[in-house]
């Protein structure tokens, strides 16, 4: 067994039966420090990766551990270590938020004054403290959220798992949990999924691009960036092939949108046609938004060829 601190993935495979394959030889290693966030449209397979990292779910084939400890061998001592918030968890509704931490403290093994005491700091920490005596159905779904985040901040956990967190919540609430993210990554590991690629680029130390099971890419935010060889992105609302010839690339990103990747000064040459024909565009430096669809449609042979400038 290795003492690393790393969370390690050996080519973890999920199939349901004979449908299309959950997981693909899913294959990664990072260090357990900071906040890994795996991106991905709905049904790319994030919550099957993160249910079996936390070992709530069997893979088909490969295998995996968390500082040394392997999921599925290691599972019982793993799970004293780790703490999840899954997609679907919801608070119940006739419990009050220091109800609901406490209970979860109990479960974990701590006595009835120490749960008390946790769960009333980590409310006080997410700033919740207030509502701590309110029944959860009364609350909102941002105050919620947060219920469910202090639960697993309470805990001794030092890695956390939390599904898609944000989804649902109004975009103040989501900064404001997207704040405490960031606070909670500087102290222990967070092992992150959204398909928010806003949310990802604001908290994360390293990301994973997850597409049809298959991870296509993984680094920091500037490892990703490197990929693309151009630093600005002209989009446009469909297909358009009558474009002057340029230095760049050109692809058609499959929400129909065509995409050309290429340099301040070819942008604004093209852009300057644009304006005459009175063509709609938008012309941004390169965004997470931009790689991510960049790097999947790569990976699904959509991309276009570069062209040269005449």
């Amino acid at each position: 067994m290795s003492g690393s601190a790393e969370l390690v993935s050996r080519g973890l495979t999920k199939a349901y039966g004979r449908r299309k394959l959950a997981l693909s030889d899913v294959s990664f290693a990072v260090p357990t420090r900071g906040i890994f966030t795996l991106i991905g449209r709905n049904g790319a397979g994030k919550t099957t990766l993160t249910r079996i990292l936390a070992t709530l779910l069997e893979p088909t084939s490969g295998s995996a551990s968390i500082d040394g400890l392997d999921v599925m061998a290691d599972a019982r001592k793993l799970r004293e270590r780790i703490a999840v918030v899954p997609q679907e968890a919801r608070t119940v509704a006739w419990m009050t938020p220091i109800q609901t931490v406490s209970s979860y403290l109990l479960w974990r093994g701590h006595s009835y004054g120490e749960s008390r005491k946790r769960a009333a700091e980590a409310l006080a920490r997410v700033g919740i403290e207030k509502y701590s005596d309110r029944l959860n159905r009364m609350l909102s779904g941002g105050i919620k959220r947060k219920v469910l985040v202090s639960m697993v901040l309470a805990s001794e956990a030092r890695v956390i798992f939390l599904d898609e967190p944000s989804t649902g919540l109004d975009p103040i609430s989501r900064r404001e949990l997207w704040d405490l993210l960031i606070a909670i990554g500087k102290e222990r590991f967070v092992f992150l999924t959204t398909h928010y690629l806003e949310e990802a680029e604001q908290v994360s130390n390293r990301i994973g691009i997850l597409e049809d099971g298959k991870l296509l890419s993984m680094g920091t935010l500037e490892d990703l960036r490197k990929e693309m060889k151009y630093g600005y992105s002209l989009v446009l609302p469909q297909a358009n092939s009558d474009l002057p010839a340029f230095v760049g690339e050109r692809y058609l990103r499959r929400d129909g949108q065509t995409q050309i990747l290429t340099t301040e000064d070819e942008a604004l040459a093209i852009t300057r046609k644009l304006v005459e024909e009175r063509v709609r565009f938008s012309l941004n430096p390169v965004t997470l938004d931009d790689i991510f669809n960049y790097i999947v449609s790569r990976e699904g042979g959509t991309s276009g060829t570069e062209e040269g400038r005449r």
